[in-house]
């Protein structure tokens, strides 16, 4: 008879109408946490080595391992599953020596994804102890201290991406920033906040709502606009990474520091935006956010995920309203719905995840609209799992 109550439960929940998020009971709840163990477990079985998760046999120090690795160590403070806390220290074993040399890892390449990664060394190094892990986060670190920035201090988010500032690099540097400032040096808070400043200040429409995925300072590159420096478009995970950080940030950053009020009041812009471009009839949003009916556009799961995660997370923080607890819980019923698929040997894959976007580069990216939605779309790719994952354990929590 249980099990028969759980399945209805479960029907319910995900299939025919979306409950408040902090209405649930605790049976209902459980449900997130059951779908980030079953969604981490396929990776794990997908690829057993996390280097390798960006579909790279070989593996690499990269923002994506990271991303996932984060989400595991989640996991495992959330389970007590040693099996995730292995597939995160195996990784960092690959890579860092006894000296807190990365393999791979290119201090002059200035780029600011090679950070990611660092974030979860903290965690290891607090339970092994091994100086190795801090060795490494302070190679990291040292990174930031020379780290080309904007006239105004904000880092580029490459060195061959000269004054340039996009979305993603916030989600990159500053959670491994604002952690280090917390164990380490309290006085670079102040730097860490004014990153969301800078970047803020040049990406944010106030009449749309949301920001622009890039600003190049000089307007230089042809897809700045000539006025504001900003790309053209509101690019979904763009918007996503943002919110992550804000959300990421705030856990470090002091409840007396006179910048937190700021990021608190970008934070609620931000959702305002998430919660106006959510579609309607399946709770999800597009690759393009502002432009659904536009040809071509279509909904995409990373995005989803990373929206549903940070805006889950203030709403439990406190750093938004409750009645936003409805954007994420149905969010998340159009992620189960639309985008999980149950394979033939007992996994789930995440579907429909565009693989890749930036500006610039070689060949060059223009920030059209058509460039966002002819990028290729793929089932696991790791910037749509590590956030999937994420935001299950956020719709895990009990609100006390």
């Amino acid at each position: 008879m249980r099990i028969n109550k759980s399945k209805i439960i479960y029907f319910i929940l995900i299939i025919i109408i979306p409950v408040n998020l902090f209405s649930q009971n605790k049976a209902d709840q459980n449900i997130g946490l059951k779908m980030a163990i079953k969604m981490a477990d396929s990776e794990m079985a997908l690829f057993p080595d996390c280097s390798t998760v960006d579909f790279d046999p070989a593996g690499k120090w990269n923002y994506t391992p990271g991303l996932i690795a984060t989400a595991m160590v989640e996991l495992w403070k959330q389970t007590g599953e040693e099996k995730y806390y292995g597939y995160v220290k195996s990784y960092a074993d690959k890579f860092i020596d006894e000296n807190g040399q990365i393999a791979g890892y290119k201090k002059s390449d200035f780029n600011i994804d090679k950070i990611n990664s660092g974030k979860f060394l903290f965690d290891l190094l607090k339970v092994t102890g091994d100086k190795k892990y801090e060795k490494a986060i302070f190679v990291l670190r040292d990174q930031l201290k020379d780290q080309p920035r904007t006239s105004e201090g904000g880092f580029w988010h490459k060195k061959r991406y000269t004054n340039q500032m996009w979305l993603d690099g916030l989600y990159m540097g500053a959670p491994f920033y604002a952690r280090f400032a917390k164990e380490y040096e309290p006085e670079d808070f102040d730097d860490v906040i004014n990153q969301f400043l800078i970047v803020h200040k040049h990406t944010y429409n106030e009449k749309a709502g949301l920001n622009y995925h890039g600003w190049d300072e000089s307007r230089e590159q042809k897809w700045a606009d000539p006025e504001t420096g900003c790309s053209p478009h509101f690019w979904g995970r763009a918007m996503g990474w943002y919110a992550m950080a804000l959300v990421d940030v705030l856990d470090y950053i002091p409840e007396e520091h006179q910048g937190r009020a700021e990021l608190l009041k970008i934070l609620n812009q931000v959702a305002s935006g998430i919660k106006k471009y959510q579609d309607k009839k399946t709770g999800l949003w597009y690759q393009v956010l502002n432009l659904p009916d536009r040809e071509g556009n279509y909904l995409e799961s990373s995005v989803s995920s990373m929206f549903v995660y940070a805006i889950s997370k203030a709403v439990r923080m406190g750093y938004i309203g409750k009645d936003y607890g409805a954007v994420a819980q149905n969010g998340y019923n159009g992620i189960i719905k639309n985008f999980i698929k149950n394979n033939n040997n007992n996994t789930i894959s995440l579907t429909t995840t565009c693989a890749v976007a930036g500006l610039g580069g070689d060949p060059y990216r223009p920030g059209t609209f058509e460039y966002y939605v002819g990028e290729p779309v793929r089932d696991n790719d790791p910037k749509g799992v590590g956030p999937f994952i994420l935001a299950s354990i956020e719709m895990g929590h009990i609100n006390h």
